[in-house]
């Protein structure tokens, strides 16, 4: 369960006035009747989602870590996001048990980290999950072919489709045809779940199975939510107090400053910035999602949210109980003059830093702080806050009277690209 803090947050209007429009947004979300209605599979689905599936989701996993080294996920975008964000939150960067490794590839054009990760991967027994709707997508494109090379060479072409799953649309697309084509083992991204809210389909679940999570209690927290937030009762609803919130404070502020205080949250926020920039960034309306972890970045980005201009607001995702913890050590010269701290867990110097933090920030930098807490980061409170962001997305776009679906921005540059690539038909 999580807690949402708004006492720093400087709202100003009655959240009364906004109920009205919430009960117009609740209703057509429930009916999918608004803008992009279309894509709101996600919404009903930590309840209705494939069972049958999620079950070979499951065995699936258990095959790829008895049989490989690695993992390559391949896709770019809500195609790899939502997943490398659940791994890396839950399992860290140092997992204390050895599990399956899993790498990323396929969202980038570098030619230096793909060479890189290719070279890796040469010495490893590996596994493939590629992950397009199309198959045509052309970053995860290209990479799959040469993953694909790679794998064929050392193991041979019969071998190598065992070792490729392909998690794409249910009948239609490139990727669908050749998965049939190669019979690769597939799962389905539904047609109504677009990328950035698939995090909870196939598409997030099998990599994230196979880092060895459980999926089942992720699903769990995410249904949880399901049935918390389905309401438009403004006084118990957080996902709809975050959105009117983020609202109100769009009208003062154009940036939202999402703050994490673990490394191993900083793809929390990579997710949250496709997630709510995609979906609000249109019709030259929208807040600019940033991201910053503390305390790292206290020491560089922290100046201009003290100081700087006064563009942003800030959203802190804070853990009150860590994974792990360790405690300060004394010495016995205390050159560095820590003895002072002996004795005392990392995990309260770093509770500290963000008291201290929040209380510069908002008392003298004057910055609007909304505070969201878990008590622990596990499966299931993190499937509850995915569900609790996207929920949260859905509203603050239609509370900005757009689709918070579609992203009709994003094919401007893939046109322009393939007319310089001299790509047939542009």
């Amino acid at each position: 369960m999580i807690q949402l803090d708004l006492t720093q947050a400087r709202l100003k209007k009655n959240f009364s006035e906004y109920q009205d429009r919430i009960t117009r947004i609740t209703d057509m979300i429930a009916k999918k009747s608004g803008p992009g209605g279309d894509f709101l599979g996600w919404d009903q689905w930590p309840l209705n989602y494939n069972k049958a599936e999620f079950e070979t989701i499951i065995q699936t996993a258990k095959h790829i870590q008895s049989n490989y080294d690695v993992l390559v996920v391949t896709g770019i975008g809500g195609s790899y996001l939502g997943a490398r964000a659940v791994i890396e939150a839950l399992n860290g960067f140092y997992p204390q048990k050895k599990k399956l490794e899993i790498l990323y590839l396929g969202q980038t054009f570098s030619p230096t980290y793909t060479q890189q990760v290719l070279t890796y991967l040469e010495n490893k027994s590996f596994a493939i999950n590629v992950i397009s709707k199309s198959g045509t997508t052309t970053e995860t494109a290209i990479a799959f072919r040469l993953l694909r090379q790679l794998l064929e060479k050392k193991i041979g072409k019969e071998k190598a489709k065992k070792a490729i799953f392909a998690t794409t649309d249910v009948e239609k697309g490139a990727l669908r045809q050749m998965a049939d084509t190669e019979g690769y083992q597939t799962f389905s991204l539904p047609d109504d779940i677009g990328g950035r809210y698939s995090v909870l389909t196939a598409v997030g679940l099998l990599p994230i199975a196979c880092s060895g999570i459980d999926i089942r209690a992720l699903m769990e927290g995410a249904a949880e939510a399901c049935k918390l937030y389905s309401n438009n009762l403004i006084e118990s609803n957080l996902a709809i107090q975050y959105a009117i919130s983020r609202h109100q404070l769009y009208q003062e502020k154009s940036v939202e400053m999402f703050v994490m205080y673990e490394p191993h949250f900083s793809m929390i926020s990579e997710w949250l910035k496709q997630l709510f920039a995609e979906s609000e960034g249109k019709e030259t309306k929208g807040l600019l999602p940033g991201s910053v972890n503390f305390s790292t970045d206290l020491h560089s980005v922290g100046q201009f949210i003290q100081e700087g201009a006064p563009l942003l607001f800030e959203t802190v995702l804070y853990v009150n109980k860590p994974a792990l913890d360790l405690v300060v050590p004394s010495s016995p010269e205390d050159h560095d003059g820590l003895n002072y701290l002996a004795g005392k867990p990392l995990s309260f110097v770093n509770e500290k830093a963000y008291l201290g933090t929040l209380q510069a920030h908002v008392e003298e930098g004057h910055v609007p702080v909304i505070q969201i807490h878990l008590d622990q980061m596990n499966a299931k409170n993190l499937g509850h806050l995915l569900y609790f962001f996207m929920k949260t997305c859905a509203y603050s776009g239609y509370l900005l009277n757009i689709n918070p679906f579609n992203q009709p921005g994003v094919e401007i540059y893939k046109r322009n690209m393939f007319k310089l690539l001299g790509k047939k038909g542009y």
